[in-house]
């Protein structure tokens, strides 16, 4: 019998119970609750596994599945008593199953360890979380689409360094966003796949010598195959850090889009509105509509990556196999999953909730000499000119343009022939915007026939 004060896990080895300080330090028991139904269903798998092979009765298993069918309607309803002495969700469940249905609560840990049953448990809930983000990521693809959809052909500038580069659509913009998530979500496809490995079986980190079927628990649990290797299967957390590096790419990607939003909205540019439900005012300039919404996603990703960087480090010295170290897994990611999940949720409403502004637009497409490239490329098609000395006549007339403060379609005929003969009223058939975003129909181009095909490929795929 364990002797007054010890803990009921590993009294039989200690004389008396751990300081009170240790207990604080070592308990799990406030963050991993979030485990409990993972780690439910694993033990009914296990249960029902050890008694398909004979390990325990089938009288045992039938009364360890109802006490913990019963645990989880508790935990659900709000009514279980989570206990910081007992340390972890898997202590905490095993001593509720005992005081509901006996002794035949403790042939449940037969043929495993809380490794393996934390390795399992923590599988199960960052798998749940890709498909989370594969759904929010999909849902805001398709917010991304309507907005390519429905400016297909507003044209606004494109930006290089932040300075007008060459004139785009809108509808190509959004459809940029749409390409980046698409990578988002395949990464998490990815990541989902390789993760989905069954270490239940694996016990401490040796395996077991009862004739368990881990094939069993691996279907029952939807995984597509047992892990390979005992050792590996309780000292690994790859599949949460790769959660966690799709996580940071995908936030980085809302972080930027985020920062145009703040750019595009402000009274510099007037390119798009946030409404009311996604702007705050200020509490001494009542002029002002302050883009919080878009502001707070794009800091999300330093949490996000944070988590990433936490995780990382505390891994990045670990001998084989499992440390203590590695309870500290779960809070970063738990945090993250949940500050992308909101992300992704809130960047879609504020993208369906956008207006953009197609004339404020199209006036600072035409601005800054966006259609240079064009009249160099007429130069090049037709007068036949090498790209670099069409490249300096078109400095030369964009200087005179701005020594003269117009822009390059406003020049006269007369002044750009004095640069170079040879140049013919045609070359203004080039230089306004809308001439300019047509003829980039290229594969990947902007032209609003470009952009209406890829809209209309990307619905028919989002469905």
């Amino acid at each position: 019998m364990a002797k007054a004060g010890a803990n009921a896990m590993w009294g039989g080895r200690f004389g008396r119970g751990p300081d009170a300080m240790m207990e604080a330090i070592n308990a799990s028991i406030g963050f991993d609750k979030r485990l409990a139904r993972q780690d439910i269903a694993g033990s009914r798998a296990h249960a029902a596994m050890l008694a398909a092979c004979a390990i325990i009765t089938e009288d045992d298993a039938r009364a360890i599945d109802a006490g913990l069918a019963q645990i989880l309607s508790e935990i659900e309803a709000g009514g279980f008593a989570f206990s910081t002495a007992l340390e972890d969700i898997h202590m905490n469940v095993e001593s509720r199953l005992a005081e509901i249905i006996g002794p035949a609560a403790g042939r449940l840990h037969t043929a495993r360890s809380r490794n393996d049953q934390v390795a399992v448990d923590f599988r199960l809930w960052v798998r749940e979380q890709c498909d989370a983000a594969i759904d929010g990521i999909t849902a805001l693809m398709g917010a991304f689409v309507a907005q390519a959809e429905a400016g297909a052909e507003w044209v606004m500038p494109g930006f290089t360094h932040l300075q007008t580069a060459q004139p785009v659509t809108w509808g190509h913009h959004m459809l940029a966003y749409v390409e980046m998530l698409s990578r988002d979500r395949g990464r998490f496809r990815d990541a989902r796949a390789r993760m989905n490995e069954c270490p239940l079986g694996a016990a401490a980190l040796a395996g077991t010598s009862f004739p368990i079927d881990r094939a069993m628990t691996a279907r029952a649990l939807g995984f597509d195959r047992p892990t390979a290797n005992s050792l590996d299967s309780v000292s690994d957390r790859d599949f949460a850090l790769e959660y966690l590096a799709a996580a940071s790419i995908c936030a980085l990607h809302l972080s930027r889009f985020a920062e145009e939003l703040v750019i595009w909205s402000s009274a510099q540019f007037r390119f798009v509105r946030l409404s009311d439900g996604f702007s705050t005012g200020s509490s001494i300039m009542p002029q002002k509509r302050n883009p919080d919404a878009a502001e707070l996603l794009r800091a999300k990703v330093g949490r996000i990556l944070g988590a990433n960087i936490a995780l990382m480090t505390v891994m990045k010295g670990l001998a084989l196999t499992y440390s203590k170290d590695m309870q500290e897994d779960k809070e970063q990611v738990f945090d993250a999953a949940d500050t992308l999940n909101l992300s992704l949720e809130v960047m879609a409403a504020m993208v369906r909730d956008l207006r953009a502004a197609p004339a404020a637009l199209e006036t600072a497409a035409a601005s800054g000499f966006s259609t240079a490239t064009d009249l160099a490329d007429w130069l090049v098609r037709e007068l036949g000119l090498p790209f670099r000395e069409a490249h300096h006549i078109t400095g030369a007339l964009v200087a005179e343009a701005e020594a003269r403060g117009c822009d390059l379609p406003d020049l006269p005929l007369e002044t750009m022939q004095a640069v170079r003969p040879g140049i013919t009223a045609a070359v203004f058939d080039v230089l306004g915007v809308h001439n300019s975003v047509a003829s980039r129909i290229s594969t990947g181009g902007t032209a609003p026939d470009n952009v209406r095909a890829e809209a209309a490929r990307w619905r028919a795929e989002l469905g």
